[in-house]
């Protein structure tokens, strides 16, 4: 059992500072990144999108922020644990595993 475990907060809402999670996993040693997109109003928003097209409902700024996180937290070992999966956790997973795949990264 580790003696201590570092948490880097990466973001705080839908919205926040793309960069910020990048910056933590980048700036020092990271154990664990924890990003928190949700709140009562984006959760409806998310519905909102998957009602629309069921392949939506998760936070769409994380692929993107996946493209750029991924070698590093592959290289460091970090953990990501987020609700930007909203209402669709699965879809989200599966766009994060879509970015793996064209990058070619085994996760």
């Amino acid at each position: 059992m580790k003696e201590k475990i570092r948490i880097a907060s990466g973001q705080g809402f839908w919205g926040d500072l793309v960069d910020a999670p990048y910056k933590q996993a980048t700036g020092g040693p990271v154990d664990y990144i924890m990003m928190d997109y949700l709140a009562e109003v984006t959760m409806s928003i998310l519905q909102k999108q998957k009602l629309k097209d069921p392949n939506l409902g998760y936070a769409r700024d994380i692929p993107p922020l996946m493209e750029r996180l991924l070698p590093v937290i592959k290289e460091k070992n970090i953990k990501v644990i987020t609700n930007g999966g909203g209402v669709n956790p699965i879809a989200c997973r599966d766009a994060i595993f879509a970015v793996a795949k064209k990058m070619a990264l085994k996760i």
